[in-house]
C-alpha cells in the first residue's frame, strides 16, 4: 500500500497552508494532528475498501492501524450500524412506530448479540404491537444472571431511574414511556434533525451525546426526512481530538470546528495530495462522520503524536485489533442512492414481503 508520507517540499507547502484557520471568528493554529486527521481518514478508508473487496490481509502497512482497532470513516459502515440499518430498521414492519420502537430497543443496548437474543427468545422480530414488559425483562434478566453482557462498551449508557432494580428493565420502561407519550409521531413531525434531537433529549438518562447518536440512527430509516448535515453534537472523544488538532483555542466551538472540517474536506485532501474519501464512491464525509473521525484521531495521536496533549490525558490505545474473517457486505439506506443488494426480510406496513 502506498505511503502517505509527504516529500519535504510538499510537507512544507502543507504546513504553510495550515498555519492558521478561522472558525467562528477565532483564529486557530492547527497542530500536526490536523494533517494527520486527513491522512488517517484515507488510510482507514483504504482498509475498509480492501476488506469489502475481499482482499487478503494485511490491509495496511501503517503499524498503528494494523495493531489497534478503529471505527470506519463513515459511521454507517461500521458493523453495529450495518446491523441496525439492514437488520433492524429495514427488517420487519415498516410502520413508523414499529421502526422507532425497534431502533431504540436495539440502540439502548447497542449490541448485536442482545438483539439476536431477543429475536430468538421472542420467536421473531420484536414489535411494539406485541410488546410485553414481563416477557422482555425475563429474557434479559435470565441472560444477565448467567453472566451475559447486555450492553456494548462502545460508549457509556447511563442507567435511567424508572423504579426497576436492573438497568435493562429501566431502559424498557423508558422505551414504554417514549411510546406512550407519542415520541415516534413527535420525532417524525419535527421540523429539523435538531428539533427531533431535542425531543429525545427530554427523556430520562438520554443526554446530549446519546440523543444525537439516537437521532442519527432513527434518521437512517426510510420515513425520516432529514439531512445529516443539519447539526452536530461533539462527544467527549471528539472534543479530545479537536483539542489535539487545534489546541485550547477551539474550546467551546467544537461543533463549529466539525462544520469547518466537513465544509472544507476537499480543500484539505487536495492540499495534501490525497484522494477524498467517499462512501460508495459518491457520498462525502458528513458531520457525524467528521465528529467520529476526531474521536478516532484522538486515539491514533496517542501513539503517532504523544507530545500533543488532549483533554483526557489518555496516553495509550486500549483496543487491540482482532481479525474478523466475516465478509463485509455493505448495505446503506436506499434513500442515499448508493445502490447495493436488497435488505433481507423487510416487510411493508401491510406485512407483505417488500424490498426497500
Amino acid at each position: 500500500m502506498p505511503s502517505l508520507l509527504a516529500s519535504p517540499a510538499a510537507e512544507e507547502h502543507a504546513h504553510r497552508a495550515r498555519d492558521e484557520v478561522v472558525v467562528a471568528g477565532r483564529r486557530l493554529r492547527p497542530t500536526a494532528v490536523f494533517d494527520t486527521y486527513w491522512r488517517f481518514a484515507v488510510l482507514r478508508d483504504r482498509v475498509y475498501r480492501a476488506r469489502v473487496a475481499g482482499a487478503p490481509a494485511p490491509w495496511t502497512s501503517d503499524p498503528i492501524l494494523a495493531r489497534h482497532r478503529f471505527t470506519n470513516c463513515f459511521r454507517a459502515a461500521d458493523r453495529v450500524s450495518q446491523q441496525l440499518i439492514a437488520g433492524v430498521s429495514y427488517r420487519g414492519d415498516q410502520r413508523w412506530e414499529e421502526v422507532f420502537f425497534r431502533t431504540l430497543l436495539f440502540k439502548f443496548f447497542n449490541k448485536a448479540s442482545t438483539w439476536e437474543l431477543l429475536v430468538g427468545a421472542l420467536g421473531g422480530t420484536p414489535t411494539w404491537a406485541d410488546y410485553d414488559f414481563g416477557r422482555y425483562d425475563g429474557v434479559l434478566s435470565k441472560a444477565f444472571a448467567s453472566g451475559g453482557r447486555l450492553y456494548s462498551a462502545a460508549y457509556i449508557t447511563p442507567p435511567p431511574a424508572m423504579g426497576e432494580s436492573r438497568k435493562h428493565a429501566n431502559h424498557l420502561r423508558v422505551l414504554e414511556t417514549m411510546m406512550a407519550t407519542n415520541a415516534p409521531e413527535r420525532v417524525l413531525a419535527a421540523k429539523s434533525l435538531q428539533e427531533a434531537y431535542r425531543i429525545l433529549l427530554g427523556y430520562p438518562a438520554i443526554g446530549p451525546f446519546l440523543a444525537y447518536q439516537y437521532v442519527i440512527d432513527l434518521n437512517y430509516a426510510a420515513e425520516m426526512p432529514f439531512e445529516e448535515g443539519d447539526f452536530v453534537v461533539p462527544g467527549p472523544g471528539a472534543k479530545d481530538g479537536i483539542r489535539k488538532a487545534f489546541g485550547a483555542a477551539a474550546d467551546g466551538i467544537e461543533a463549529e470546528v466539525i462544520h469547518y472540517m466537513t465544509d472544507t474536506q476537499e480543500e484539505h485532501f487536495a492540499r495534501l495530495g490525497l484522494e477524498p474519501v467517499r462512501l460508495g464512491g459518491r457520498r462525502r464525509l458528513q458531520l457525524i462522520d467528521c465528529q467520529n473521525l476526531f474521536c478516532e484521531v484522538d486515539k491514533y495521536a496517542r501513539v503517532a503524536h504523544p507530545d500533543v496533549a488532549g483533554i483526557s490525558g489518555r496516553a495509550r490505545i486500549k483496543q487491540v485489533y482482532r481479525a474478523d474473517s466475516a465478509p463485509l457486505t455493505p448495505w446503506f439506506p436506499p434513500k442515499w442512492g448508493l445502490g447495493g443488494a436488497d435488505a433481507p426480510g423487510t416487510e411493508s406496513a401491510a406485512g407483505a414481503s417488500a424490498c426497500p
